[in-house]
């Protein structure tokens, strides 16, 4: 019978230059761009903590010192806070700190892609099972994304990506799996095919950003070659790791924003603005009239 390691550590791509929003990310990283309030990778990171992952492992690039800096304390900043009587901002700064050793950083010193990037965190990781969550994409439901990739996982083991469906005419712009078997909360993969040509996509199944590999991954992306963009791509890797290993899909059911694009990132900003009830109201009246106005 097959042991079902649990799954302690994820792994951040957060190294990525972010030109889709320059100037914005001239000096500032794009993970640190904020919906809201909070930082697009804070969000990430509270959907991994939420899902009982213990240690985060990100994978930086230069001038990306401030997403350390973010996920540490900052004492005069606690320290005012406190003197103020400001309970409520200090208690959500704890709130969303890992555990002192909890988070490690390593450089990606080129841009070689996303697969390359997930290789960079091999030493880290070790011989045992991880998430990797793109820190671009954003998700909004009752229960986080991850939560339920790992409840998946405790029961079929192997490999998991987390799916959502699109209109079948727009197949070609993502990656897409084909479906298999049904599980509960998902199915098993047959296919996984990157930007399949029109009409030529298995499903309507796109992966949005989340997985739960095994880390026989890490000696695959050792020997992978450049692929689309001339970069190592983890879909190529993942491709090969599926003829020794099942992959299986999580149906994620709820709301994926791409905070890499800037309608995306809008788009977060109003639904997450949306649902808090101290700034709904005027949030609303104001788009209503942005709207009426148009």
């Amino acid at each position: 019978m097959t042991v079902i390691r649990k799954i302690r550590k994820a792994v951040l791509p957060v190294a990525g230059l972010g030109t889709r929003f320059l100037p914005a990310t001239k000096a500032v990283p794009k993970e640190m761009l904020t919906v809201v309030d909070k930082p697009v990778v804070q969000y990430v990171v509270e959907e991994a903590m939420e899902a009982g992952i213990e240690h985060f492992v990100f994978v930086t690039g230069r001038n990306k010192a401030v997403i350390e800096d973010h996920f540490d304390i900052q004492f005069e900043l606690e320290a005012m806070l406190r003197e103020r009587g400001k309970t409520v901002e200090l208690k959500s700064l704890e709130d969303m700190l890992p555990k002192a050793g909890a988070t490690s950083f390593t450089r990606q010193q080129a841009p070689l892609g996303l697969g390359h990037a997930v290789w960079c965190a091999r030493d880290i990781v070790g011989d045992e099972p991880f998430a990797l969550l793109l820190p671009d994409m954003v998700m909004r439901d009752k229960v986080g994304c991850l939560s339920g990739m790992v409840e998946l996982y405790n029961k079929v083991g192997g490999n998991i990506v987390a799916v959502g469906e699109c209109d079948p005419a727009l197949a070609h712009k993502y990656g897409i799996v084909g479906k298999g078997e049904d599980l509960e909360g998902g199915f098993r993969i047959t296919e996984m095919v990157e930007k399949p040509a029109a009409g030529t996509a298995p499903s309507n199944y796109f992966i949005n950003g989340r997985y739960i590999l095994q880390p026989e991954i890490f000696e695959i992306l050792s020997k992978q070659e450049r692929g689309a963009g001339n970069e190592i791509q983890v879909t190529d890797a993942m491709l090969r790791l599926a003829a020794e290993q099942p992959f299986s899909a999580y149906r994620f059911g709820g709301q994926t924003y791409d905070c890499g694009s800037k309608e995306g990132f809008i788009l977060a900003n109003v639904a997450f603005a949306l649902g808090r009830d101290d700034i709904r109201p005027l949030v609303e009246a104001g788009l209503k009239s942005l709207i009426n106005g148009a």
